[in-house]
């Protein structure tokens, strides 16, 4: 399989994630939208089916939507994302940069989708918070173990599910993320993907949002470094129980 096609795989499945996991914190946090106030679980459930409906659209690539995924899938030993697409430098570069990307554009679509609302919401912090995640208390060293913690939990199960992103089903990894966010959630909003948060931060500072405050890019580092070395641990763990993933 092409480059080409792994790269749009992976920007078509991550923009879904997104587009849908944003917009679902967006209709529970943005002022006068149907699904205000409509609390954590209901995010937990969009994010959970975000994650589904990504796994069917980047199948050809291996629905990795998450370069901790990536970064674990290589390291368990994996020798290819799905068929035809080998575990190698290039198509490691490829999807994360695909991810990186269809996050970015899904949170733009997100925006678009929520324009006047957010133009309604008062508080710059609720704008933040569609597009990026932010800890309940804030304490780096703390908020970056509870992301290694929700991302090794993340990519070593999905290991166990299948050995390799390319042979899951949806279901379970949305049932999966649907449970790390009711258990592990509270703490930092359970980024558990540096794509997933740093391409909508990025969209929060280009976009023309109203009153839209701070991208806090010093808390930034957080949820790319925790599910990186989340899912660097979650693929070597695997790696070393053959008999749990075979």
């Amino acid at each position: 399989m092409s480059l080409g096609i792994v790269f749009l795989s992976e920007v078509m499945g991550t923009m879904m994630l997104t587009l849908l996991g944003c917009g679902v914190v967006a209709n529970v946090a943005l002022k006068g939208t149907k699904g205000n106030a409509g609390g954590f679980h209901l995010v937990n459930w969009g994010w959970g089916l975000a994650v589904m409906a990504g796994v069917f659209v980047a199948a050809k690539s291996g629905a990795q939507l998450n370069p901790a995924v990536t970064v674990g899938v290589w390291l368990s030993g994996g020798k290819e994302f799905a068929p035809g697409v080998p575990v190698d430098a290039a198509s490691i570069f490829t999807s994360i940069s695909g991810e990186l990307v269809g996050a970015f554009l899904g949170a733009v679509f997100c925006w678009v989708a929520y324009k006047q609302h957010f133009d309604e919401e008062p508080d710059a912090a609720t704008k933040l918070g569609v597009f990026s995640t932010g800890p309940a208390i804030r304490s780096y060293g703390w908020n970056v173990a509870t992301e290694i913690i929700g991302t090794f939990v993340l990519v070593f199960v999905i290991l166990l599910f299948g050995k390799s992103a390319a042979g899951l089903g949806p279901l379970p990894v949305a049932l999966l993320v649907v449970g790390i966010g009711a258990s592990l959630g509270g703490p930092t909003g359970y980024a558990i993907n540096p794509a997933r948060d740093l391409g909508p931060r990025i969209a929060h500072a280009l976009l023309p949002i109203k009153g839209k405050g701070s991208s806090d890019w010093a808390y930034s580092w957080v949820p790319i470094v925790g599910p990186l070395v989340g899912g660097a641990l979650g693929g070597l763990m695997a790696n070393w129980m053959p008999l749990l993933v075979k």
